[in-house]
């Protein structure tokens, strides 16, 4: 009963991350990247902070160096991820940055000589013809926000393999903590970078950055941490790609996006190609 209860849980997610792409885009309509991202995971890290006060107590030097990492990972990301959307549709967005799960064993393999099987070989080969059809222009260029969200993508794949790796040596309360405080103050020192300190957020804009940071953010990171007890990781990792498709149906049910068919057939390939890597045998040789 309780691997179902997980399984529902992790679904919950995709479908509250896939809103995620849909909320970005209506909160750059009045805040700049980085004051999304500022707000985004100050309230995170207060609430996550909150939950787990009397489990943060005497962290371990290692796990805040693990933390720190993780949230730079994490923090590279959403900063790609939220600049590319200004610059691409929000399907788009969603599907390339599923292309993270495909570069995890890739990371893995140049860290960790992790060998690479065919399956992510070949998953990879789908993804890049995916990427060419859904992004590619006419003249056979990368538009600006879909090259920003492919960058995006490695900043989560790293993010994902820190995690499997830490998650492993570490509590993972300490780790979300840390990682949601390192992003913050990157977030923070970013806007004076960019010089986007001056604030003028609509009613619209408040309720989407407030959705990102308290359901989107908080809610869903402990969410998947807890589901993720009964759900092994590739069914998980297998389960969290479906992100993509909600955030290309939320933009086409809220946005009104215009899709045509060759999008939908690059997206088609791209969710087949995260599917396919992730069946490769998990019991991989170092």
């Amino acid at each position: 009963m309780r691997k179902y209860l997980a399984i529902a849980g992790l679904i919950a997610v995709t479908v509250i991350w896939g809103g995620g792409f849909v909320a970005s885009d209506m909160a750059l309509e009045s805040l700049r990247p980085f004051q999304i991202m500022t707000i985004r995971f100050l309230l995170a890290s207060f609430l996550m902070g909150t939950a787990s006060i009397r489990k943060l107590k005497g962290m371990k030097s290692g796990e805040i160096r693990a933390g720190i990492l993780m949230g730079a990972a994490l923090f590279m990301g959403f900063a790609f991820q939220i600049v590319g959307l200004q610059y691409t549709t929000p399907s788009k967005n969603a599907f390339l940055t599923a292309l993270n799960v495909v570069m995890v064993p890739f990371i893995a393999f140049v860290i960790l000589k992790k060998k690479v099987g065919a399956r992510s070989i070949a998953g990879a080969v789908m993804a890049i013809v995916g990427v060419g059809l859904l992004s590619l222009e006419k003249n056979l260029t990368l538009g600006i926000g879909d090259a920003l969200t492919l960058v995006c993508a490695a900043g989560f794949a790293f993010q994902i393999f820190f995690t499997s790796e830490f998650v492993k040596k570490y509590r993972a309360v300490a780790l979300n903590f840390v990682q949601m405080l390192t992003a913050v103050l990157l977030s923070f020192v970013s806007l004076f970078l960019f010089q986007e300190t001056e604030f003028h957020v609509t009613a619209k804009g408040w309720l989407s950055v407030l959705y990102l940071g308290v359901i989107s953010t908080a809610l869903c990171y402990l969410l998947q941490t807890a589901s993720q007890k009964y759900v092994d990781e590739t069914k998980a990792a297998i389960i969290l790609s479906m992100e993509s498709v909600f955030g290309t149906l939320f933009s086409i049910l809220i946005l009104h996006e215009q899709v045509t068919l060759r999008m939908v057939c690059g997206c088609v390939i791209i969710l087949v190609a995260v599917i396919v890597s992730n069946l490769a045998d998990t019991h991989i040789e170092e």
